[in-house]
C-alpha cells in the first residue's frame, strides 16, 4: 500500500494547534452553545431548569458535568421538531432514522450547519488519505439516512469527483469501480465484503482495482476486519465515526498514517466518557460510554448526548485533537449470556481466525429449558464446503469462542451466499427468545 501521509501545509491550523489553544476555543464555543440551547429551545430550557443548571454556571469545561444528559428517547418524545433551536423555516434540510423501533428521530440543519458538516467530512476524507481531484465512489445509502449525503457534500467540499451510486446493485458497483477507477470508496464495512464477493464472482482480482482508500463507518468493525479488507484490495481501510443526532458522519476519523484511533474534531464536538450505570464522568483513558456536546450547531444543538457507544479517550497522535479508541461495541448491543458480556465484534474476530469460514455471520439467541442459547450462523468458504471440512471449522470456531470469549455456542456452518447480505448497516443479532 502507498504511503498516504499528508503534508502539514494542507491541514487546517486547528488540527495541529496546541492543547491550550484547542481548550480555549472549546470553552468559548461551549459557552455559546449552552446559551443558544437554553434561550432558543423550549426543551432545553425546561431540562436545564429541572436540573438547576443555567448557562451562567458554565465557567470552565469541568462545569459541563452540572448539565443534564440528552437521550435518543428525548428526540422521540419531542417528535418531530420539538428540540430545534431555530424557527423551522431556517432549516434547509431534515434527516431522520428509519423508525423501525418506534417514531423516527428527526434532525435538522441550518445552512451554517450544512457548511460545517461538509467541512468536517472533507477534513475526515483528507485525514484518510483522500485528495482534491480524486474520484470518490459513495456506496452509503442516500435519503433520510445521513451517510450518503454527508459523505457526498464532504467529498465535493474537498474537491473530489463524486460517484453517488448509493447502496445496492452490487454487480453494478463492481462495474463502475472497474470502469470509472475511483481512488476512494465510502461504504459500510459489511457491504464492502459483499463488493469483495462480487469481484471474485466476476473473476476480477480486487487487488488490481483502482481503490487506494476505503472510508468505513456506520457500524462497529474490528481491526481483524480491517486487515481482511486491506489484504484483499491492497488498500488502506480507515474508520470514520458519526451519528445523526450529533451531526452525521465526520464527527471523528482515523488518520491514515497511524490508524490508531479516531481523532475527534474537537473544535466542533466536545467528548466525554461516563460510567454508563452512574453517569459519572471518567478520566481520559478509562473505558465507558461516549457522550458528545456540539459546539457550533445551530438547528439542533446537542448537550451531553449519550451515544451508547463504548470507548475511551486517548491523547492525540497524528493530530493534536484527542482520539477515541475504535468502537467495537455499544451498551445496547451487548449480549449477556449466562453472566458473560458478549459483543458481536468479539464473535467476528474469532470467525476471522478460521481459514475455512467466510466473514459473513449472524448471531441467533433462543431459549431452551429456561436457558439462553447462542447460535452463530456462518458461511464456509467455497474451498471448504465438504461436510468434514465444515465440521472441523465449526469445532475450531466453537473452541476459539470458548477460549477467548468464555462461552459455549452452537455453530451452524452454511453454504456460501446463504447468510443475508447487508447493503447498509449489518444486522448481526437475531433475538428469538420469548418476550
Amino acid at each position: 500500500m502507498k504511503d498516504l501521509t499528508p503534508s502539514t501545509d494542507i491541514l487546517d491550523p486547528i488540527e495541529v494547534a496546541s492543547r491550550d489553544e484547542i481548550t480555549a476555543l472549546q470553552q468559548q464555543r461551549m459557552a455559546w452553545s449552552l446559551r443558544h440551547a437554553y434561550e432558543n429551545s423550549p426543551f432545553y430550557r425546561q431540562r436545564f431548569d429541572q436540573a438547576g443548571a443555567h448557562p451562567d454556571d458554565f465557567r470552565t469545561l469541568a462545569d459541563l458535568a452540572k448539565f443534564p444528559f440528552t437521550m435518543k428517547q428525548d428526540l422521540r418524545d419531542t417528535y418531530p421538531f420539538g428540540m430545534f433551536a431555530v424557527p423551522r423555516d431556517r432549516l434547509i434540510r431534515i434527516h431522520a432514522s428509519s423508525g423501525t423501533t418506534g417514531k423516527p428521530t428527526v434532525v435538522g440543519y441550518t445552512r451554517n450547519d450544512i457548511d460545517n458538516w461538509a467541512a468536517m467530512v472533507a477534513r475526515s476524507i483528507r485525514a484518510s488519505g483522500g485528495r482534491r481531484g480524486d474520484i470518490a465512489h459513495i456506496a452509503y445509502g442516500y435519503g433520510l439516512f445521513t451517510g450518503g449525503l454527508g459523505a457526498h457534500y464532504g467529498a465535493e467540499k474537498l474537491g473530489c469527483t463524486v460517484v453517488p451510486i448509493s447502496g445496492g446493485m452490487t454487480e453494478r458497483q463492481v462495474t463502475l469501480i472497474t470502469d470509472f477507477k475511483p481512488r476512494i470508496i465510502m461504504v459500510t464495512p459489511s457491504y464492502m465484503l459483499s463488493i469483495l464477493d462480487e469481484f471474485r464472482r466476476q473473476g476480477l482480482d480486487p487487488r488490481e482495482s483502482s481503490i487506494e482508500v476505503g472510508i468505513f463507518g456506520a457500524e462497529p468493525w474490528t481491526n481483524a476486519m480491517r486487515e481482511e479488507i486491506e489484504q484483499a484490495f491492497n488498500m488502506h481501510a480507515v474508520d470514520i465515526y458519526g451519528l445523526s443526532e450529533v451531526m452525521g458522519p465526520g464527527v471523528a476519523n482515523e488518520c491514515v498514517e497511524t490508524k490508531d484511533g479516531l481523532h475527534v474534531w474537537e473544535d466542533h464536538f466536545y467528548p466525554e466518557i461516563i460510567d454508563p450505570q452512574t453517569g459519572e464522568v471518567l478520566p481520559d483513558g478509562q473505558m465507558g460510554e461516549l457522550v458528545f456536546t456540539t459546539l457550533t450547531k445551530e438547528g439542533l444543538p446537542m448537550v451531553r448526548y449519550r451515544t451508547r457507544d463504548l470507548t475511551r479517550i486517548l491523547p492525540g497522535t497524528a493530530r493534536s485533537m484527542r482520539r477515541i479508541e475504535k468502537i467495537t461495541g455499544r451498551c445496547d448491543d451487548m449480549i449477556i449470556l449466562r453472566g458473560v458480556n458478549v459483543f458481536p465484534t468479539q464473535i467476528e474476530e474469532q470467525i476471522l481466525k478460521c481459514a475455512g469460514l467466510a466473514p459473513h455471520f449472524q448471531i441467533e439467541l433462543t431459549r431452551k429449558d429456561r436457558m439462553d442459547v447462542m447460535t452463530v450462523h456462518v458461511e464456509c468458504t467455497a474451498a471448504r464446503a465438504a461436510s468434514e471440512a465444515r465440521t472441523a471449522s465449526a469445532r475450531e470456531l466453537a473452541h476459539h469462542i470458548k477460549s477467548v470469549v468464555g462461552i459455549s455456542t452452537r455453530i451452524e456452518v452454511h453454504d456460501p451466499d446463504r447468510i443475508a447480505r447487508s447493503e447498509g448497516k449489518a444486522k448481526r443479532l437475531l433475538d428469538n427468545r420469548p418476550k
